[in-house]
């Protein structure tokens, strides 16, 4: 769904003609952040704000493109700064569960492989608390990822980036976004349920 409402509002340019990248810098200026870097980096949507270094990263077509979906996901990763900057509880605290979810999906990785060979009990019980591990992330990422959207549209039209009649895009696209969150975690507690009930063998 992401990528349907990605690839339509690409191609819609906004009437400032302003990149992603001068975006973002504006979003953050109008909420006195001044020491968070914006780079370019490769790849298709891997768009990112790295709290530890104060580092928001944007992949090329949205750092330099000016369409209504570049200036909405530059503008969502500035509304993550925004967060870092206010302190924002939830961002705090996925940030703290970063380096255990990353052990946990480097171990779900093994245990799917061995599960292919093995029937054992007690990896589905270690795969039953990394799932946990990820359900728990996921779970807080939500208000976290939504929060950045709404703030990312409110300091558009704040702004004068976008006009009242450009946000709605803006909106699909951010909302198709959150979307995908939403089906991950989906897809998690699925995968908790089954090792969950085989576990149980």
């Amino acid at each position: 769904m992401l990528d349907h409402r990605y690839n339509h509002y690409v191609r819609i340019p906004s009437k400032g003609r302003i990149t992603g990248a001068e975006a973002a810098q504006a979003v953050m200026r109008s909420a006195g952040i001044y020491d968070v870097d914006i780079v370019e980096v490769g790849g298709r949507l891997t768009d990112h704000y790295d709290p530890s270094n104060k580092r928001l990263a944007l992949s090329s077509q949205n750092y330099r493109g000016y369409s209504l979906a570049a200036i909405g996901v530059a503008a969502h990763e500035a509304g993550h700064a925004i967060q870092h900057k206010q302190g924002y509880q939830p961002l705090k605290a996925r940030a703290a569960l970063v380096p255990v979810t990353g052990i946990a999906t480097n171990l779900i990785n093994y245990i799917f492989f061995a599960s292919l060979f093995f029937h054992l009990t007690g990896l589905a019980k270690l795969a039953v608390i990394c799932f946990v591990v990820l359900a728990a992330f996921q779970i807080i990422t939500l208000p976290v990822e939504f929060d950045a959207s709404k703030r990312a549209r409110k300091q558009l039209l704040a702004t004068g980036i976008l006009e009242q009649n450009e946000l709605a895009g803006v909106t699909k696209t951010l909302n198709a976004a959150g979307l995908t969150y939403v089906a991950a975690l989906a897809a998690t507690l699925s995968q908790l349920l089954y090792f969950l009930l085989a576990s149980r063998d």
